[in-house]
């Protein structure tokens, strides 16, 4: 058993502390107040009830009376009062012994009270308070309720749901987050720092999804486990061993309720076995059932109909009966004998068999039998419950009804089932394995790694780890990922060769994930020839050929994969189409594969591949220039992905969000998901991730002026060497890169200085590889985005052309924020020739663009810019309140850029003038303004923002 220590200090309660600070600091000013907290058993009532009680004695206030309940003095009249008055630190004006023979009124309490408070502010904290007798609690609640300013009494109560203290300010525990619950655990088990992986990820996992957030369940799990058992050395117990003290705390409110309730409870709990988890009990099975236990109609009603007829236990909505809390059902389950439990779960068994069933094998109240042939899984199921030991039938039987079209999380639950009645160890593996498929795909990796745990490691399992790599896919190192899956499906291509093949196309995903090209051939390889699915085998010979530099026959092959596309049922293959698509470059067919898949995987599941749907079409949409619906779509995803342990997907959709925001100028969302995508990009080399979230932050800095930051950012990605980008997807920013480049180095200079900036790379050598690119991709921003490029680049007696040849690009393909990042540079540039007039045509026309398409910062660069060329443009600041309106636009440009922190030499380049006409404008800047330094100007200017 692990030795588990008391935590020093309370988790995840800095609301719930604040409020007691703020009742203390009321009591320290003469005022006094009460506060009652409730919160089922378990939840932290008492410590912060003991954290108030330590803080008032600490800071040496003033006395505190305290007292805990006693449930066996319930009966005995005034027996609260006594034990409170008894914890007083001195002698009182009414003896408490007098209290408990002659008993004191609510009136008298109250006098009492405050004339202890008239020498010192005392704090009164009962615990438990519910469970006081009647007396007690009746005058302590009138008391408190008269207890304010001046009084210098303040009552805090801990009670249980529904206690009667109605009219007290009242404040309701909820359970632990997941970030506290998770510190918890560290603490308990001192696995803090370089000691953490002494707890097994696992085994960790599953102790913080069986408490749920409670913390003192959390610390009898932690406590009852040995060392070896939290170090996933030794399987875990099942079930978990620890919960009991808390189990017993919740049964215990139950304990008083009439003999035919407490049954009523024990069928509701039993009922609820076979459906799905938050799902309840059906109210015509219960019925059936209770009425077959020889319950009567008056009880029943009163039980299923009136919440105090089970004291709050049992919740009926429509033909659904729920336990007030998840734990109320384990401690019903807990507290009853297993030959109760096993008896319940018989009764339940027979009714489901013999009964008319629905579509998870509910009964129908009067329905005739069912038709002969094997039990409903609801039935076995129950059957199962009722087994008081292996049995191999039952678990054949189980294993056989787990089938579609039930929901995997059904399924998975019935191979649970029949796991633990086997006998055989190489059947009780397989089904434990085939259960962890079943929970992976209804979206519950926790639950998933913890039946793998269960499969023996010898002989190796290649379901299990077939299992065990595609969570590692989307929650673990992807290169680790990829040699699990190589691995399993080594094991399974003799004997199971469809599953052989997802773990291939898994590995080849981890591959792609991790920008290993070679690694994604050799997977896409392995796959065996011929394959049966037409459409699969020409996406895997076409992504092969395109990998190999075969671009022509590539081409072909994906196209033909397309052309398929829409005859796919099956979403994951619906997502390779998609994937196809955008090699291609074929982007709208991209978005169609996309939105067919999502509209699957909505309909038919699984659960585990909604993330991957949303994922892939918002980059799909991002591809399209359709930003905001890209968003939408990935904030869906990014929910589903948390929400079903999916934290690698979580990533590469925070890259997308990181994009998009860089478009639509959120800089502080485009910086908040561009580091996040970076967090979980970095220890697991998502490759692919990282390149997305670096390019977001590149575009983010072009589009604030930062060139400089933007091509020192994407230098790497574009360039040879080491930190190269991913391979499908650092093309992709080689126009920003350019531009970056050209922008940083001055309009007419690209040379070395460019060359450092870029950390290696060459904007020259960058466009040539790039329009090698744009010969075999149909992507249609990128004949535009080349034309842009090599007006960046090109002498001033070509650029025009070419910024006019994008245009002509642009007019054919539609986009408008590619169209007004055109327009932006070539206005730009003509104004930087003096050609002002000239300017103002296409530097309305990106202002307007970046307008239509969201895109705020982009637009305020086009307005600058604007201005700049002599142009008024609405929302300026132009009139007498605007300090800036004294200044031409280049002044008020250059002001802004100082006030932001740069140097005379960085805004020469971000604006593309010399270093002596900053200093002169800067000169009139300050006389014009009135302000004698930069940080003057810095401050006016960051008070107008303000």
């Amino acid at each position: 058993m692990t030795t588990v220590h008391s935590p020093l200090r309370l988790y995840g309660r800095s609301g719930e502390l604040a409020l007691l600070e703020k009742l203390s600091a009321r009591l320290r000013d003469g005022d006094g107040g009460a506060l009652v907290l409730t919160a089922l058993p378990g939840i932290g009532r008492t410590a912060l009830l003991d954290s108030a009680v330590a803080a008032h004695r600490e800071r040496r206030t003033g006395p505190v009376l305290t007292a805990t309940a006693a449930p066996a003095e319930q009966r005995l009249p005034h027996s609260g009062l006594h034990a409170l008055l008894c914890s007083a630190p001195g002698p009182l004006p009414l003896p408490p012994d007098q209290v408990l023979r002659d008993g004191i009124g609510p009136a008298a309490l109250l006098v009492l009270l405050r004339q202890l408070g008239q020498e010192r502010p005392v704090l009164v904290c009962v615990d438990d308070a519910h469970l006081w007798d009647a007396d007690s609690r009746a005058a302590l609640g009138f008391a408190a309720r008269r207890l304010g300013a001046g009084s210098r009494v303040a009552v805090l109560l801990g009670a249980g749901d529904g206690a009667g203290f109605a009219g007290l300010p009242a404040l309701r525990l909820g359970p632990l987050d997941d970030d506290a619950s998770a510190a918890l655990l560290d603490r308990l088990t001192d696995a803090t720092g370089a000691a953490y992986h002494r707890v097994d990820p696992v085994v960790r996992g599953e102790l913080l999804r069986e408490a749920a957030g409670n913390p003192r369940l959390l610390t009898g799990l932690a406590g009852r486990l040995t060392p070896d058992q939290l170090a996933g050395r030794t399987a875990l117990p099942s079930p978990l061993p620890g919960a009991e003290d808390v189990l017993d705390a919740h049964a215990a409110r139950l304990d008083g309720l009439p003999p035919d309730t407490r049954t009523l409870l024990l069928l509701a709990a039993a009922a609820e076995e076979h459906e799905p988890e938050g799902a309840g009990a059906d109210a015509a099975l219960l019925l059936r059932a209770a009425t077959s236990a020889g319950l009567g109609p008056a009880a029943l009603d009163l039980a299923l109909h009136t919440p105090a007829g089970t004291a709050g236990a049992l919740q009926r909505a429509g033909n659904r009966v729920h336990f007030s809390h998840p734990l109320l059902r384990r401690a019903v389950l807990h507290r009853a004998t297993p030959h109760r439990r096993r008896a319940a779960h018989g009764l339940l068994a027979t009714l489901l068999t013999t009964g008319t069933t629905g579509p998870r094998g509910r009964v129908r109240s009067g329905g005739a039998p069912t038709a002969p042939g094997p039990p409903a899984l609801a039935a076995l199921v129950q059957r199962a419950g009722a087994a008081d030991g292996p049995d191999a039938a039952l678990a054949d039987a189980l294993e056989a009804a787990a089938v579609p079209p039930r929901p995997h999380a059904e399924r998975a639950a019935a191979l649970d089932r029949a796991a633990m009645l086997s006998t055989d160890e190489a059947l009780r593996a397989d089904r434990f394995a085939a259960a962890a498929e079943h929970t992976r795909l209804a979206g519950d990796a926790g639950r998933a790694r913890a039946l793998l745990a269960r499969v023996a490691g010898r002989p190796p399992h290649g379901a299990a780890h077939r299992v065990r790599g595609l969570l590692a896919l989307r929650d673990g190192p992807a290169a680790d990922a990829r040699e699990e899956l190589l691995t399993a499906a080594s094991l399974l291509a003799p004997h199971d060769p469809h599953r052989a093949l997802d773990a291939l196309l898994g590995a080849a995903e981890a591959a792609w994930a991790t920008g290993d090209a070679l690694g994604y051939l050799d997977a896409m390889t392995r796959i065996a020839v011929p394959v049966p699915d037409r459409a699969l085998a020409q996406y895997r010979d076409g992504m092969c050929a395109m990998l190999s530099g075969r671009i022509t026959e590539g081409h072909a092959l994906l196209r033909h994969c397309l052309d398929f596309a829409g005859r796919v049922r099956d979403p994951a293959g619906m997502l390779r189409g998609g994937v196809a698509a955008l090699v291609l470059g074929d982007i709208d067919a991209a978005c169609r594969s996309g939105a067919r898949a999502l509209a699957a995987v909505r309909a038919t599941g699984p659960d585990s591949l909604l993330p991957q749907a949303l994922e892939h079409l918002a980059y799909a949409e991002l591809r399209a220039g359709r930003h905001a619906r890209a968003r939408a779509h990935a904030l869906d995803g990014l929910h589903a992905a948390r929400r079903t342990g999916q934290p690698n997907t979580a990533a590469h959709l925070h890259a997308v969000l990181a994009l998009a925001a860089s478009v639509e100028g959120g800089t502080r969302s485009c910086a908040a998901h561009a580091d996040a995508a970076l967090a979980g990009a970095g220890p697991h080399g998502l490759v692919q991730a990282a390149t997305l979230a670096t390019w977001a932050l590149a575009r983010a800095d072009l589009a604030a002026g930062r060139s400089g930051e933007a091509a020192a950012r994407l230098g790497p990605l574009v360039g040879p060497g080491p930190r190269r980008g991913h391979f499908a997807a650092r093309m992709l920013a080689v126009p920003c890169f350019v531009e970056a480049s050209v922008l940083a180095g001055g309009a007419d200079r690209v040379g070395r200085a460019v060359h450092r900036a870029g950390g290696g790379a060459d904007p020259v050598d960058a466009v040539a590889e790039f329009a090698v690119w744009v010969t075999y991709t149909t992507d249609p921003a990128a004949p535009a985005q080349l034309a842009r490029c090599r007006a960046l680049l090109a002498p001033p007696a070509e650029a025009a052309g070419r910024y006019e040849e994008a245009l002509v690009h642009h007019d054919r393909t539609g986009g408008d924020f590619e169209r007004a990042r055109t327009q932006l540079l070539y206005g730009a540039w003509l104004r930087r020739r003096r050609r002002t007039r000239e300017a103002r045509g296409p530097l309305r026309d990106a202002l307007v663009g970046f307008e239509r398409c969201g895109a705020r910062v982009w637009a305020d660069r086009a307005g600058g810019e604007l201005r700049a060329a002599g142009e008024a443009v609405e929302g300026s600041g132009a009139g007498g309140a605007d300090p800036l309106s004294a200044l031409t636009p280049q002044q008020q440009r250059i002001a802004r850029c100082v006030a932001e922190g740069a140097t005379n030499r960085e805004v020469a380049l971000r604006l593309s003038v010399s270093t002596r006409t900053v200093d002169h404008h800067l000169r009139n800047v300050f006389a014009a303004l009135g302000v004698r330094s930069r940080t003057e100007l810095a401050g006016m200017l960051g008070r107008r923002r303000g």
